[in-house]
């Protein structure tokens, strides 16, 4: 909270930034075998990406591994993309190297910068494996789907389908599965409705679910109800963060900028991921959804019984409407065409938090919103980022602000250098082709410029 205040007030009249935005592409790394005419995911993320942070030809051009990598990199004119680890050991996210502007050679070169993120990956991988841009992987579930293999049910996870090492290893992936279970009391629950056609039986059961697997307590979810009838059920956070997305974040001039944005492309989210939809598998199942979004949802749904509305109160504050990978909840522009009836009457914010933004400066809209995002628990937390709180950092803001999965997230400028307010739009699927991808990503630039320059009102 501090923290946050400590950035509001330094950054609350910066103005004049430049109109700039980024995209981020989520890639699947998946191996063929031509002689047994399969394809798995491959779990080598970790060696992908510690041959990225070692091209020496890519760092002079500004590119690698940011997470890996240390010193300054001599940037070439052409700046090469920079990649990162993501939740999967399968995954990997690229981002171009440098921000893109407005004009229109910008938006002409995004497909090729896709296309030579493309590249560069797969020419760090094995002669085998692909960097496929797919929401998931159809057969992600299936025992035999990953290589190397792994047996499920791990320590971490407890999952019946997926291993523990499906997850990236840095500490924070596996405690932050781990911690979401332990808070729920229970494994996560993905039930995804089957498609029925002609010949799939009424009800349907899931052939894949082990109702005698007696490994760890939480082994009863399935015992006690949690695989519905006619879904395909799955039970571990890989199932939805394993998922790929196109995210695009836009740096604004000022804050009342960003606040605009933010309002007004939030009643786009929905309409993008339905434009977007690319989900129609899940282990190997036809469904009757179209997109990765409710899976994600339930897939980090750190809710308690209490929270959920399944118990009365006792411990916990708030009943919870939703997952925190969610919908937006909150509009917090100034505009005058935003009416009141347009608010959640509903909404769950932490009173006291909200009293010491507006004590501190922050206007009620803003701390609403903000107060709004503090009725979560972190999820995780490390004995070192307790030591001290240093209100020139961002850590102990950010640890409560990345773990709002929401489908549109209103960013303060970081300390320490020149970046603005921005917004990141969050809810799109990724797409197979470059061209589409890039196509998406454009399109949506050009919506925010209609949006500014015609001041345009979607609130309706």
């Amino acid at each position: 909270l501090q923290q946050l205040l400590a950035i509001w007030r330094r950054a609350k009249g910066k103005e004049r930034d430049a109109l700039l935005w980024g995209d981020e592409i989520e890639y699947l790394v998946v191996a063929f075998d031509d002689e047994q005419r399969d394809v798995k995911l491959s779990l080598r993320q970790a060696d992908i990406l510690e041959a990225l942070a070692n091209d020496k030809d890519l760092l002079k051009q500004g590119g690698g591994v940011p997470d890996l990598q240390c010193g300054r990199n001599n940037k070439s004119s052409k700046t090469a993309p920079t990649f990162h680890p993501e939740f999967g050991r399968f995954m990997l996210e690229a981002t171009p190297g440098a921000p893109w502007g407005i004009h229109l050679k910008d938006l002409l070169d995004v497909e090729d910068d896709m296309k030579w993120r493309r590249q560069i990956a797969k020419e760090h991988m094995e002669p085998s494996e692909f960097p496929v841009t797919m929401t998931t992987f159809p057969l992600l579930g299936d025992k035999k789907s990953i290589t190397p293999y792994y047996p499920p049910s791990g320590e971490k996870l407890r999952s019946q389908f997926v291993p523990d090492e499906i997850a990236n290893p840095h500490i924070r992936f596996p405690t932050l599965a781990a911690n979401i279970r332990q808070r729920r009391g229970r494994k996560v629950e993905l039930n995804v409705p089957v498609f029925h056609d002609e010949k799939t039986a009424k009800p349907w059961k899931d052939p894949t679910v082990d109702y005698d697997m007696h490994n760890w307590p939480e082994d009863d979810d399935v015992r006690n109800g949690a695989a519905k009838d006619d879904c395909i059920y799955m039970d571990a956070m890989a199932f939805g963060m394993g998922s790929c997305c196109l995210q695009i974040t836009f740096q604004a001039k000022n804050m009342e900028e960003g606040r605009t944005m933010y309002d007004q492309l939030s009643p786009l989210g929905p309409i993008l991921l339905a434009l977007t939809a690319a989900t129609p598998i899940y282990k190997g199942f036809l469904v009757d959804t179209d997109v990765r979004w409710n899976q994600v949802s339930a897939a980090v749904d750190d809710r308690t019984p209490e929270e959920l509305g399944e118990q009365p109160l006792k411990n916990d504050r708030w009943r919870i409407p939703k997952s925190r990978y969610a919908s937006n909840s909150t509009y917090i522009s100034r505009d005058s065409r935003l009416r009141p009836d347009y608010l959640d009457p509903d909404l769950i914010v932490d009173e006291k938090v909200k009293n010491r933004l507006i004590e501190g400066g922050m206007d009620e809209l803003l701390a609403t919103h903000f107060a709004h995002l503090f009725i979560r628990d972190p999820i995780v937390v490390f004995n070192e980022d307790l030591r001290e709180l240093d209100l020139n950092k961002v850590d102990h803001f950010e640890n409560l602000q990345s773990t709002n999965w929401q489908h549109m997230r209103f960013k303060p400028p970081p300390p320490g250098n020149d970046t603005g307010w921005r917004v990141e739009v969050r809810p799109m699927e990724i797409q197979i082709t470059d061209f589409e991808n890039a196509a998406f990503s454009v399109f949506v630039v050009l919506i925010t410029r209609a949006i500014l320059s015609f001041d345009l009102n979607f609130y309706l």
